[in-house]
């Protein structure tokens, strides 16, 4: 719920062509609209939410294919003028490039076998479908490769994983030069000219042109990776078929259409295929009311249309949506849909405000679908509620001084919100920090946890709901428990974590001392923990501008800003340095947010009668003086209580806590923080305006 901050931010025959011809028109229908790279929207305002792309540093997330679904009839458009229209079901697409064809053969079990195996490895595979003489076969793929080189290394890999299914076949790169037999106006013409080639023994493919005048189609020949071997092709090819004229495909955008058999490697399931090639391709996917579903994305559905194209060699998708659809769903993911309607109504002025503000941030797109920018997953975060408020808010942007905000915000700020050189070293204007009351409501009906101490030595938490407090206490006063259940597990932090194993288990008739009782983990209280040395040693590389020390015997905040957030953190008395505070989150192993303290579990500090401090360590013992005189504290742990009865154990060895509060950078609105507002009454102007200051709330 937290976005990040970006500062400163084969030979084949003519009957297998007949059964293309028969394949394709099932497929496609020539037309003639003009296609706009936005989606219609009942406002005509649009958003472009970049899902897959290669940006570099800004953004990368990139997939070797992208599989699209409808349940209705959709269509892809081409800036040549075409309009295919596309049934019901799954269609693929994928980046030319080079790769290594591992296989062709007429056994569809060895294929999707070979497939199989690869589908393991780092080499993805691609199954492809055609006909020669009316019989079926399978083509396998692996990549694509950034080089031919590359390719060339992966041939070793793929030929020594798919030895078994290979029956004496090699495999080879492959790439993206191919030749050309013409252009034509229509699908029809395309296949005719194809027919002609396939006659001959000559692989060759039609594909739809994404740019141009009328000629919407073309037949491209061969996948050569390089000049000597299309010059080759060209030869061989001309030979076979007297009169047919072929050059040498350059600069063209195109879909190359193929049948694809790799949907499951268990049973033969096909699906339409367009390889996009070309550097400057570009093909738009019209969705209907139903949505476009990704499968790749976690298989969510989404409104608007999707734009495909090759980005730094990469598959890259876009989605364009209405801005207005768009925020049903980012609002829907960033809060929850049962919180008051005043709260869903901040949210969803932020995001607006926030998304107009972005421009063109990301080259292709205003957005990314993750937190880097802010949640979108598509219609199933949409909520009735939520639609609610984004139409009763339509519009509605912050401003300050005659401009949008950057309305960024987070989960919860932990009673207070972050001043901005907490964060990225900025001055306060429109952020500042504020006090939040409203984020303790993030804690709200959860379980207590009580923080024992085990005879063993060891410490950790139990939930409420697994203990029973018995009625003898340790001698300075301090209750004890047993649990209710067989091997009730003791947690590292008030906090079920299904995927981090208990620090002990605990049987009824066992007994543990009560060191305290906390909140159970929560956006607005946490405990993080413990770190070893070693762990945050490997934390902090590459994260700090000072080196790292190659044992952390001491770690503490030595400076903090306005909100209490830390400004700087010090290992062995030397400041581990960052370029922003708020990156002390990350490299201090994923912590919530820089709201923080620190206790070493093998040290405390001891104030004598002096005023002078002393820090002690569990590994020495303690002098403990009593009525029969002064002796050492023994035992696995030893338990040490502050002035004003707060207990803990210290521990023989030493780790690290955290103990924080808030989720987040904390600049801007506190999502947690609105909505404890909203349940005290407050609307959402008077909450956004809290939040961001000097700003006004108007309609665009």
């Amino acid at each position: 719920m937290e976005r990040s901050l970006i500062v400163g931010k084969a030979i084949r025959t003519k009957k297998w062509s007949r059964r293309l011809k028969v394949l394709a028109a099932a497929l496609l229908t020539v037309g003639c609209l003009q296609v706009s790279a936005y989606a219609a929207g009942n406002d005509g305002q649009t958003i472009r939410v970049a899902m897959f792309a290669n940006l570099g540093s800004t953004y990368k997330s990139t997939t070797p294919l992208i599989t699209l679904e409808s349940t209705g009839q959709w269509s892809i458009q081409s800036g040549s003028g075409a309009n295919v229209s596309l049934p019901a079901g799954q269609v693929r697409f994928s980046a030319d490039g080079f790769r290594v064809k591992v296989l062709e053969t007429a056994d569809f079990k060895a294929a999707s076998a070979a497939a199989k195996l690869l589908q393991a490895t780092a080499d993805k595979p691609l199954l492809f479908t055609t006909s020669v003489n009316g019989n079926a076969i399978y083509q396998l793929y692996t990549g694509n490769y950034a080089t031919e080189a590359l390719a060339g290394q992966a041939v070793t890999r793929v030929q020594k994983v798919a030895a078994a299914q290979l029956a004496g076949q090699k495999p080879a790169v492959t790439g993206s030069k191919r030749l050309s037999a013409g252009t034509y106006g229509s699908i029809q013409e395309a296949e005719a000219a194809q027919a002609s080639l396939l006659s001959t023994g000559v692989s060759a493919y039609p594909v739809l042109l994404l740019s141009g005048g009328s000629q919407a189609y073309a037949v491209w020949v061969g996948e050569a990776s390089t000049d000597a071997e299309l010059s080759t092709l060209k030869k061989s090819v001309e030979a076979k078929a007297p009169g047919v004229s072929l050059s040498p495909v350059k600069n063209s955008a195109g879909l190359i259409i193929r049948q694809d058999a790799g949907l499951s490697t268990d049973a033969l399931k096909t699906a339409p295929h367009y390889t996009i090639a070309g550097t400057e391709a570009k093909a738009w996917v019209k969705g209907n009311s139903n949505g476009i579903k990704v499968v790749e994305r976690s298989q969510r559905t989404y409104r608007g249309d999707m734009e495909i194209s090759i980005v730094s060699g990469d598959l890259a998708l876009v989605n364009v949506v209405p801005l207005e659809q768009y925020l049903y769903s980012a609002v829907g993911a960033e809060v929850y849909s049962s919180w008051p309607a005043e709260a869903l109504k901040v949210q969803a002025v932020a995001a607006r405000s926030y998304a107009l503000q972005q421009g063109e941030r990301f080259k292709i797109a205003n957005v990314v679908d993750t937190t880097l920018s802010q949640a979108y997953n598509g219609i199933g975060s949409e909520n009735d509620k939520v639609t609610s408020a984004v139409d009763a808010t339509a519009g509605e942007v912050i401003k300050s001084g005659g401009k949008i905000i950057e309305a960024v915000f987070s989960s919860n700020a932990g009673g207070q919100t972050a001043h901005p050189s907490e964060v990225w070293n900025g001055g306060a204007g429109v952020f500042t920090n504020v006090v939040s009351s409203g984020d303790t409501s993030a804690q709200a009906g959860l379980h207590t946890w009580y923080h024992v101490l085990l005879s063993s030595g060891v410490s950790g938490y139990i939930r409420e709901d697994n203990i029973k407090e018995l009625t003898t206490k340790t001698n300075a006063g301090l209750a004890k428990v047993t649990v209710t259940a067989q091997n009730t597990n003791v947690r590292a932090i008030p906090l079920i974590q299904s995927t981090v194993e208990p620090v002990a288990k605990m049987n009824p008739g066992n007994e543990a001392v009560v060191l305290a009782k906390v909140a159970q983990s929560n956006d607005y209280a946490w405990v993080r923990g413990p770190f070893t040395s070693a762990q945050l040693v490997k934390s902090l590389q590459g994260k700090t501008t000072a080196s790292v020390p190659a044992s952390i015997s001491t770690l503490e905040v030595t400076k903090r800003g306005p909100s209490g957030r830390a400004l700087e953190v010090t290992a062995n008395g030397q400041a581990m340095t960052v370029k922003y505070a708020d990156t002390y989150r990350s490299a201090l192993g994923g912590l919530p947010s820089t709201l923080f303290d620190i206790a070493g579990t093998g040290s405390y500090t001891v104030l004598g009668a002096d005023g002078k401090t002393a820090s002690k360590t569990g590994s020495n013992g303690a002098s403990v003086l009593s009525s029969s005189g002064t002796g050492t504290s023994s035992g696995n742990a030893l338990v040490v209580m502050s002035g004003d009865g707060q207990a803990r154990a210290v521990t023989q060895g030493q780790t690290y806590m955290f103990i924080g509060q808030g989720n987040g950078h904390g600049l801007g609105l506190s999502q947690w923080g609105a909505k404890g507002m909203a349940d005290e009454g407050y609307d959402y102007q008077a909450i956004l305006k809290h939040y961001y200051q000097n700003a006004t709330i108007v309609k665009e």
